[in-house]
C-alpha cells in the first residue's frame, strides 16, 4: 500500500475528505521527523515508535582491498512496532 491508497483508504474509513487525510498525514510526517531530528522519542502507544540513534566511529576493513578504515559516527533512526501491531501479525 502507497501514500495515495493509505490516504483513499483512512478517507474511506472516517468519512473525511482525501486532501484532509493527505494534509493530517503529511503534518504526521513533518512533526515525527522534527522530533526525532531534535532528539525525543515519539511513541503513537501500542502501535509504533521513532527514536534517534547514534553510532559511535569505529575502524572497519574494506572488502574489496582488505585495509583497515575508519568509520565516523553517524545518527540514524529506530522505528519499532508496539505490542498491540505485533499482536495483530502474530494472530494472522
Amino acid at each position: 500500500m502507497n501514500k495515495s491508497e493509505l490516504v483513499s483508504a483512512i478517507s474511506d474509513r472516517t468519512g473525511e475528505s482525501k486532501s484532509t487525510v493527505e494534509s493530517v498525514l503529511n503534518s504526521l510526517e513533518k512533526t515525527v521527523t522534527e522530533q526525532v531530528i531534535l532528539g525525543e522519542k515519539v511513541a503513537i502507544t501500542g502501535f509504533v515508535s521513532f527514536e534517534q540513534t547514534s553510532r559511535g566511529a569505529r575502524k572497519g576493513r574494506n572488502p574489496r582491498t582488505g585495509e583497515s578504515i575508519e568509520i565516523a559516527a553517524a545518527r540514524g533512526c529506530k522505528v519499532s512496532a508496539g505490542a498491540r501491531l505485533k499482536a495483530a501479525v502474530k494472530g494472522t
